[in-house]
């Protein structure tokens, strides 16, 4: 525990609030939330889909744990039913918050040997009983940060880890706007690989407890709602309805348009790929490697307004 200092100059002026998942376990990266429920459980062996992040691997591969990978249908929902045995697991990831009738659908075919990865879905209620994790800088300008949720507790005595080095591209962004920090903010990312399980740092704990969950959930649905409303008709996607769904994090829209996610980045429409690491390990006629290739991850943000969405609109729009 930092002392706290009287007088001095000033830190950075942050509200002392609540952090939205308060009843969670705060620990440096999802990816060792996913770690710890692997240490505390014992599993042999976890299923895992083959449209998710290669960073996942890290913690089955740190604990010597078996895995299989599994395909999603066009909903972006397993295929088949797994029979597992008492030392395995189902990890399924909660595509952009979008899937959570299929998490509920999961809890009840899998029970506890379901584990939910919730790094894209930060709003989606944990069920009760089923490990779930969540990641703070997928939905905020954080460095690092995560929440897990597990009855089953590591009798460990964590560090506490420390995030001020790797702020500086969330303030150059600020200062120098979004390309001048995209580099630092690639070495931020790889650094957090093979990091050892610590508690959420002071840093993230306090900007984390300094949002307004609330606004930030209602600009994001109206971003999402107003993008679908438009954009629907010609998305390959099926998306479910707005009341259907707590908060996106982005609007997937498959497109034929080959051109598109270029043109977007040229017009500094910044969209990600998710994920590079499927066209490895999925063939080029399978499904995921489809989805990689083809779905732009609009930002529909707390940043940006109907106004912002406009423009994405105009740029699609553009042949």
């Amino acid at each position: 525990m930092i002392d706290k200092a009287i007088g001095g100059y000033f830190g950075l002026e942050l509200w002392n609030g609540e952090h939205y998942h308060k009843d969670a376990i705060k620990l440096n990266t999802a990816r060792n939330c996913f770690e710890y429920i692997l240490r505390t459980r014992h599993y042999r062996k976890v299923y895992i889909p083959y449209y998710t992040c290669e960073v996942m691997l890290q913690p089955l591969q740190k604990c010597g744990i078996e895995w299989e990978f599994y395909h999603i249908d066009k909903c972006f929902e397993p295929v088949g039913h797994y029979h597992l045995k008492a030392d395995e697991a189902f990890l399924y990831t909660n595509y952009w918050g979008l899937k959570q009738k299929c998490v509920e659908r999961l809890a009840t075919e899998y029970d506890l040997h379901l584990i939910v990865d919730n790094a894209q879905a930060f709003y989606s209620p944990r069920i009760e009983g089923i490990d779930t994790f969540y990641s703070c800088r997928k939905f905020f300008g954080v460095a690092d940060g995560a929440y897990l949720y597990t009855d089953s507790l590591l009798n460990d005595e964590f560090e506490q880890d420390r995030s001020f080095t790797r702020m500086q591209h969330l303030l150059q962004r600020i200062d120098d706007g979004a390309s001048a920090g995209y580099a630092v903010f690639r070495a931020n990312d790889d650094a957090l690989t093979n990091q050892p399980i610590r508690k959420m740092s002071n840093l993230t704990d306090s900007l984390m407890s300094s949002i307004n969950y609330e606004v930030v959930k209602r600009q994001r649905r109206a971003n999402f709602e107003y993008l679908h409303k438009i954009l629907g008709s010609n998305n390959g996607l099926y998306i479910p309805e707005i009341d259907n769904i707590v908060c996106p994090m982005i609007y997937p829209y498959l497109t034929s348009d080959a051109g598109l996610k270029k043109r977007l980045i040229e017009n500094k429409i910044f969209v990600a790929t998710y994920w590079p690491n499927v066209f490895e390990s999925c063939e080029l006629e399978q499904l995921e490697y489809h989805f990689a290739d083809r779905i732009i991850a609009m930002p529909i943000d707390q940043r940006y307004g109907i106004e912002d969405m406009h423009r994405i609109v105009k740029i699609i729009n553009i042949k």
